[in-house]
């Protein structure tokens, strides 16, 4: 009596935090679903993606032609400037005016040459105040100029290498992102999963540990067991009501764990539930098949190829940077007259032409800009080096993911069996002891087994769900429904 009124003591004390609560039944693909559209996770790795999204969009503008307004409304001056007179004396002399400008100009980079190509057409009213004041109207209907450097660092044609490389990567940076969600989702599921069997496995112990105590207790009174035996079974006894209290923490702490994952409210019990075994649904991989889509699909390959890029551009602009030549060239017509019309009149206009070659070639620097680009190539060879043993371990992780997932199927199956047959030893046990055939030592072990072949299958079946999602990540391949994987890229990037 006194041991059941213990164990109403401790279930009313265990459940004193659930009051006021909903409890929600979630399967593991419930879980799953959730992780990748409602996790603290899965939006990171979205604003990630769509920072890259930006700036690829960046880039294709570059690419584009650019239109530019530019306008002074309006500049105004009055002060005195210096002047010498003819005879070498100075005076100064007052300068009171206004200026009104505007510009409209459109620009495109050549990505070809380096090269910028602009057209632009322009006006200036300058207005003069004072005695014998004027105003006076210049107007550049069109000009053409070409900005372009010679033998020099060709940044646009780089972009056009890097960027669409750098883009395809954040797409599959952004799926396999995903796939590592799914994979914490199902590792907290297991965790919470484990955590209630421990919780069941704990209240049946102690249901039993009770029984066969008062039953130890009736025997001894007519002398069919030990006083030592009966001493062992209070212990555990004792024994049983800690690691039930042990396991409520543990499961709460499980509990809260997947539950703010999932961006659930702290007023929610999840309940999970065993989820149907894998292994008859997925085919045995073979490492040729497996290595050959994460070379295809996983976004490695792509930082790989990113990175070679990138370290070619730091040598080739290392390279041009040692010497700088720039042409410029600009040819229009213009028109200066005293009103707005006749300064844009064609019979009023006059030719305006520029050409300006800038040459800067150092004479002697002592080896500095050989030494610089012998840095570039040096630190190319270092990053070919750590690319190359990247390599190495990125084929070796997808051997041993394959080989861990082609046997996790058979040690889930013997988990299972050794579950039922540990259970099965454990119900004879109880029996075998009530009729005095065993010793509390016999029991207790086929207790210990008994729990943990349970825990044990639970955890092959994590392991089997866990390198399965491994292999998805790596690979963006959905091997039971036989197609790649796929996000929604325009949600994404809103």
């Amino acid at each position: 009596m006194k041991r059941t009124l213990s164990t109403i003591a401790i279930s009313l004390w265990l459940s004193a935090g659930l009051t006021a609560q909903d409890t929600i039944a979630i399967s593991l693909t419930d879980a799953i679903n959730r992780s990748v559209s409602n996790s603290v996770d899965a939006v990171v790795a979205r604003n990630q993606y769509k920072s890259s999204y930006w700036g690829y969009r960046t880039y294709k503008a570059e690419l584009l032609p650019e239109v530019t307004l530019n306008s002074t409304l309006p500049y105004y001056s009055k002060s005195y400037n210096q002047f010498q007179n003819t005879d070498g004396t100075y005076t100064y002399v007052s300068n009171d005016y206004s200026r009104i400008d505007g510009g409209l100009a459109i620009s495109q980079n050549i990505p070809l040459t380096g090269g910028i190509l602009s057209v632009e057409s322009s006006f200036e009213r300058l207005q003069q105040y004072g005695e014998g004041g004027s105003t006076r109207y210049m107007g550049i209907p069109a000009s053409i100029t070409l900005e372009q450097p010679i033998f020099g660092f060709n940044r646009v044609k780089w972009l056009q290498r890097i960027e669409p490389v750098k883009y395809k990567e954040a797409q599959q940076k952004l799926i396999g992102d995903m796939e590592e969600v799914s994979n914490t989702a199902i590792q907290y599921y297991f965790n919470l999963l484990l955590g209630q069997i421990n919780m069941e496995i704990a209240q049946q112990n102690l249901k039993n540990s009770e029984k066969l105590y008062t039953i130890a207790e009736a025997k001894r009174k007519i002398g069919q067991i030990s006083e030592n035996d009966l001493l062992q079974l209070k212990v555990s006894l004792l024994k049983a009501e800690s690691y039930l209290t042990d396991a409520q923490a543990s499961l709460n702490a499980r509990m809260f764990q997947l539950r703010s994952f999932l961006n659930y409210g702290e007023d929610i019990i999840l309940e999970p539930i065993i989820p149907e075994s894998l292994a008859n649904q997925l085919p045995v991989l073979s490492y040729a098949q497996v290595i050959a889509l994460a070379r295809e699909n996983n976004s490695f390959t792509q930082n790989v190829q990113k990175r070679m890029l990138e370290a070619n551009r730091d040598v080739s602009q290392a390279k041009a940077d040692r010497w700088n030549a720039k042409l410029f060239v600009s040819f229009g017509m213009s028109g200066q007259e005293d009103t707005f019309s006749r300064a844009f009149n064609s019979n009023n206009w006059r030719s305006n032409q520029i050409v300006n070659v800038g040459i800067k070639i150092p004479i002697l620097d002592w080896g500095k800009g050989k030494g610089k680009v012998k840095i570039a190539e040096a630190e190319r060879d270092v990053e070919n080096s750590r690319i190359e043993k990247e390599q190495m371990d990125f084929n070796q992780n997808v051997f041993l993911r394959v080989q861990n997932f082609n046997s996790q199927s058979k040690q889930l199956e013997l988990a299972k069996e050794t579950d039922k047959i540990a259970q099965q030893r454990y119900n004879t046990s109880i029996e075998a002891f009530v009729l005095g055939k065993i010793d509390v030592l016999n029991l207790n072990d086929s207790q210990s087994s008994k729990d943990e072949a349970r825990r044990n299958y639970i955890e092959q079946m994590y392991q089997l769900w866990s390198y399965y999602y491994q292999i998805r990540s790596l690979t963006l391949y959905d091997f039971i429904s036989d197609r790649e994987i796929s996000v929604d890229y325009e949600s994404a990037t809103k």
